[in-house]
């Protein structure tokens, strides 16, 4: 089995859900629509948690890689 690069893996969830994690401890989840190579990341059907609980839905959602520490596929 060939090894996955990072953007491989990322490549391989896009238009699955995925778990976006960031620094700030806020957690999103929706479906992996894009991104680039600085993890920039849109995600469709998207909703924000917050200590574990869903505090909103929000849609489309843009993130700015910088912020995220996980994306996890679903």
């Amino acid at each position: 089995m060939e090894a996955l690069r990072p953007l491989d893996a990322l490549n391989k969830a896009r238009n699955s859900k995925v778990i976006v994690e960031l620094k700030n401890n806020k957690r999103y989840v929706g479906k992996l629509v894009a991104f680039d190579i600085h993890i920039n990341t849109v995600l469709d059907d998207a909703e924000e948690y917050v200590d574990g609980e869903l505090k909103r839905k929000l849609g489309t959602l843009f993130i700015r890689g910088d912020t995220i520490t996980i994306i996890s596929p679903q």
